[in-house]
């Protein structure tokens, strides 16, 4: 459009241009194209058309993977907070279907019983078992907080970004010894 008008307003300045250009006017009408298809393409049929998708796709170049990238915190710690969070989901929900299933496969569940199998189990099982509990849980909590500092636009600069990272590396692994400690 801003060269067709650059176009017109040179030939409206110049007299000789003009003449050049309008004089053959009727033998090319402006602003009109045909796009004529030949016979051959017409002809096609829709496997004939698959199959030269399928050779133009032999020859397209491969786009990289993650192997050519160098590994950062920032996608380690995105791709651990959405494991997490469906580690934890899934684990309340399983939960919450066991609790609700066991009365029908005549598992009593009762607050004493879940105490005492608790307490008869060894010292490194109970521990494992809370570790293995509280580092996802702990972890995604916080990383939540961090995701909440952004939508807040805290943070957001990429040194604030790797710190905030460390500080949430370094408060699940002291939010879990604690948990684990009780």
């Amino acid at each position: 459009m801003l060269a067709t008008r650059s176009i017109l307003k040179t030939v409206a300045q110049n007299h000789t241009a003009s003449k050049v250009v309008f004089k053959n006017i009727a033998a090319a009408p402006m602003g009109v194209r045909h796009f004529n298809v030949s016979p051959i393409s017409k002809a096609q049929s829709p496997d004939a058309e698959s199959e030269l998708l399928r050779q133009q796709r032999k020859v397209r170049p491969v786009s990289p993977h993650l192997t050519i990238y160098q590994p950062q915190l920032t996608w380690y710690m995105s791709g651990l907070h959405r494991v997490t969070g469906a580690a934890v989901g899934g684990a309340f929900y399983l939960a919450a279907m066991g609790y609700l299933a066991a009365p029908s496969l005549g598992i009593t569940v009762d607050t004493a019983s879940m105490v005492s199998a608790a307490a008869a189990a060894p010292v490194a099982a109970k521990v494992l078992a809370k570790v293995t509990v509280a580092t996802p849980f702990v972890f995604h909590c916080l990383n939540g907080i961090r995701h909440l500092a952004w939508d807040a636009t805290k943070f957001l600069n990429i040194k604030d970004v790797y710190k905030t990272g460390y500080a949430v590396i370094g408060g699940t692994v002291v939010g879990t010894l604690y948990l684990a400690s009780l």
